[in-house]
């Protein structure tokens, strides 16, 4: 394999190809991905990490669209990314991408059952009653859909964040730091619940974490370094990440 890629096919719901992404311009540029090449399998949960600076938050925000690639694409099924004019961009996030951040980002004067529904308002369209009922089991979010977040906990503010991002039925859902706010026993449960997802639905999930515990729930760890790939981790354990991480200059 080339340096710098993993292999990718017509699995994969997502795909970055040769991504160079460059802050800035002369001497003051800064290159945050260089040349990375990366798919995601449709179905599995994959992990992203690294050190600080090691380009994390540009690849999520270049793999959601939120960031244009200097150069190299990105391919969410067939669609080329950086061939979309900016509306078209909006739409297909909020309609093809799933959104879980580490601030739950709630509407404090919205219900439960409002705050998941949002993204279909935005878009105009009517939510599907039999895929909101399915998603909030699944969450375990069915009996508190008449609650305001404040009347919630931690856990379960990001649960429902976690059924906003599922309602349209993305192809992909994004999390960033998703168990960054929550203590451990609350975390393993939003971990567990997202791969679950993936088992039980064949969710396609993609997080950037910086726990070795929260990658050992994927499938999967892609590793940054210095805006390059550093190596991929399959069937990860907390202890397999750290040493990983602890040697990502021998990868």
């Amino acid at each position: 394999m080339v340096a710098g890629t993993v292999a990718v096919d017509a699995a994969h719901a997502l795909r970055l190809e040769s991504v160079r992404k460059v802050y800035g311009s002369g001497v003051n540029a800064v290159t945050a991905l260089d040349g990375v090449t990366v798919g995601l399998r449709r179905g599995a949960f994959t992990a992203v990490m690294g050190p600080s600076g090691s380009g994390k938050s540009t690849f999520l925000h270049c793999a959601a669209g939120l960031d244009r690639p200097t150069s190299g694409r990105v391919l969410l099924g067939e669609t080329d990314l950086a061939g979309l004019k900016e509306n078209a961009l909006t739409e297909l996030r909020r309609q093809r991408i799933g959104f879980v951040f580490q601030a739950y980002n709630l509407i404090p004067a919205l219900t439960v059952e409002q705050n998941i529904t949002l993204p279909l308002r935005f878009a105009g369209t009517r939510p599907d009653k039999a895929w909101l009922r399915e998603i909030v089991e699944r969450v375990g979010i069915a009996n508190r859909l008449e609650h305001r977040p404040a009347e919630l906990s931690g856990g379960q503010q990001q649960r429902v964040a976690i059924a906003r991002a599922l309602v349209t039925r993305p192809e992909v859902l994004l999390a960033d730091e998703p168990t960054g706010a929550l203590d451990t026993r609350t975390g393993r449960q939003v971990l567990e619940l997202l791969r679950g997802l993936v088992d039980t639905v064949g969710q396609t999930v993609l997080m950037v974490t910086h726990d070795p515990v929260a990658a050992s729930f994927a499938h999967s760890v892609v590793f940054l370094a210095d805006g390059r790939l550093a190596g991929e981790l399959h069937q990860p354990t907390p202890d397999l990440v750290v040493r990983r991480l602890t040697n990502l200059g021998e990868w």
